[in-house]
């Protein structure tokens, strides 16, 4: 998966770039990326529309202060944004990512154009406050949204993120699991509560939650995060030196990180899904799958069954 990084400057080029001219410029600067139009979806409870893909941060960018460690998460932040991309997740769980984002945001003069997902991770109204306190200060901004990070002390916490929402401080509250078996606790919290997103797991091996976790957040005008759109790394493993299908190529796949990645977005109920990476070559992989075309529901099926065929 790696590649040796070009010298030139990507973001240089890009920034000097009228919107009409972007897409001209995609296939050059970020190799494999589409010259289609970028797939976005509407936030269902406020009609806001955002790209399909995002960005995570569980352990990349959870660096302290070395400058090499730092530079590299800067030129992974500089291409997403490079590239379109705008919905960055993070949790207080994920170490001093909170802090990074918000110190490389405000180096790169980009603060405005990220929007924040974060979470509250905690037992306690108190101790839930001093999270949220402490994630606006390390962005220097109210995220768009919070969730309930796997849904702990979530009746607690859920009433304090109403109530920021109810003063306008916060735009979107949510609650998050990565298990299957906290799907049926989601679902009832769906229905019981007023939420605007829920995230929850999904990827080509494990599609558990489109069977009516998924749907029933539709249903509800709830829209959907996908965490874990690659299980931690996991499924590049499985699929080892296997060949993509020689039709992958009509739907814009040439890595399997976009193979991965396009079987999520192209579920028209996702959406956003955030898969982290630490080098700048896999964020290009990754926004390559951001961009038209999708596969339809038959290929979808195709695609699921490739995997299983070739996976080990």
């Amino acid at each position: 998966m790696d590649r040796q990084e070009n010298n030139i400057s990507r973001l240089t080029f890009l920034r000097q770039s009228s919107a009409a001219s972007l897409s001209l410029l995609m296939p050059r600067f970020f190799p494999g990326l589409q010259t289609g139009k970028m797939v976005t979806r509407k936030i269902l409870s406020s009609g806001e529309i955002i790209p399909a893909i995002g960005l995570g941060s569980w352990i990349t960018f959870d660096v302290g202060d070395n400058q090499d460690e730092l530079l590299r998460m800067q030129n992974v932040l500089k291409e997403f944004v490079g590239a379109g991309g705008k919905l960055v997740d993070s949790s207080p769980m994920y170490g001093r990512s909170e802090k990074v984002i918000g110190q490389l945001a405000s180096n790169l003069n980009i603060a405005d154009k990220l929007w924040i997902a974060t979470k509250v991770w905690t037992s306690g109204e108190a101790a839930g406050k001093t999270q949220i306190k402490n994630s606006t200060t390390h962005f220097k901004k109210w995220p768009s949204l919070i969730q309930v990070h796997n849904l702990q002390d979530v009746k607690t916490h859920l009433k304090t993120l109403r109530s920021l929402k109810e003063e306008g401080k916060l735009k979107y509250i949510g609650i998050t699991h990565y298990l299957n078996s906290e799907h049926e606790e989601m679902a009832r919290l769906v229905k019981s509560e007023k939420l605007d997103f829920i995230q929850v797991n999904l990827c080509i091996r494990n599609s558990a939650a489109e069977d009516y976790l998924i749907p029933l957040a539709a249903d509800k005008g709830v829209s959907v995060i996908i965490n874990r759109p690659f299980e931690t790394g996991a499924l590049f493993n499985s699929i080892n030196n296997s060949n993509l299908p020689n039709w992958s190529k009509d739907w814009g796949v040439a890595t399997w990180a976009a193979f991965f990645l396009k079987y999520i977005i192209s579920n028209p109920n996702v959406t956003c899904t955030i898969p982290a990476t630490s080098k700048s070559a896999h964020l290009r992989e990754n926004m390559a799958a951001c961009f038209e075309p999708l596969p339809d529901a038959a290929t979808r099926k195709k695609m699921s069954d490739y995997f299983k065929a070739n996976a080990r």
